[in-house]
């Protein structure tokens, strides 16, 4: 499904020019030349991308971005035919992803529309940063196998699905326990730093199973 543009511009020739260019790229393009229509327009379907014009009637891009930024992080593109520094600043501060003067190059405004939805959609195209796979008893890594042994699985699975809680050195050596083996309570030291080794290889500045002195230890991103 091709994403939705919202091209809200009164000038009714450089909207259809620019409405063109973005449905030749491959987008579903709307144009809307009303501030207050545009905004009631967002507020029932929120498109995909916003191409905004600073000068509207009733409405004006700066107030319909604002108004948008309450309740939607859409990617926006601003443009006016206004150059001073201020409008810039102004434009930005109200929450624009980026920023157009007239005159420009439909072709240019088609290429930074592509570049803001490549990068509002790279996280869903990456696989989750950690997966968890309970009947094969495996963990992922940034979609990287971890070669775990069965206790430390077992301890870091427990972890992992409560960030931020922190388990006791006794709660820990049940778990490990439950895999039938007689395990002391240094050696849950032993294992923590095994994972943490391991971890290191696939999150190198990332310190993801931390120490709480005197308490045990939780695992937090």
């Amino acid at each position: 499904m091709s994403a939705s543009i919202l091209i809200v511009e009164d000038e009714s020739d450089l909207s259809s020019v620019m409405a063109d260019y973005v449905a030749a790229a491959g987008y579903a393009a709307q144009v809307i030349a009303d501030g207050r229509e545009a905004l009631a327009s967002v507020r029932c379907s929120v498109p995909d991308l916003i191409v905004l014009d600073i000068m509207l009637p009733s409405l004006d891009g700066l107030a319909l971005c604002r108004s948008v930024r309450e309740f939607s992080e859409v990617p926006i593109i601003m443009v006016t035919a206004r150059v001073q520094e201020i409008d810039r600043l102004l434009g930005l501060e109200t929450g624009a992803d980026d920023y157009l003067c007239k005159p420009f190059s439909p072709r240019e405004l088609v290429a930074r529309i592509k570049a803001i939805l490549r990068r509002a959609r790279k996280p869903d195209s990456e696989a989750p940063l950690v997966e968890i796979d309970d009947a094969a008893r495996s963990v992922r890594i940034r979609a990287q196998l971890l070669d775990l042994t069965s206790t430390e699985y077992r301890l870091f699975a427990a972890m992992a699905m409560r960030p931020g809680v922190i388990f006791s050195r006794a709660q820990l050596l049940d778990l490990a326990s439950r895999d039938n083996l007689d395990v002391a309570d240094r050696a849950i030291d032993s294992h923590i730093k095994n994972l943490r080794r391991k971890l290191a290889v696939v999150l190198p500045r990332a310190e993801v199973i931390h120490s709480v002195y005197g308490l045990g230890y939780r695992f937090e991103l």
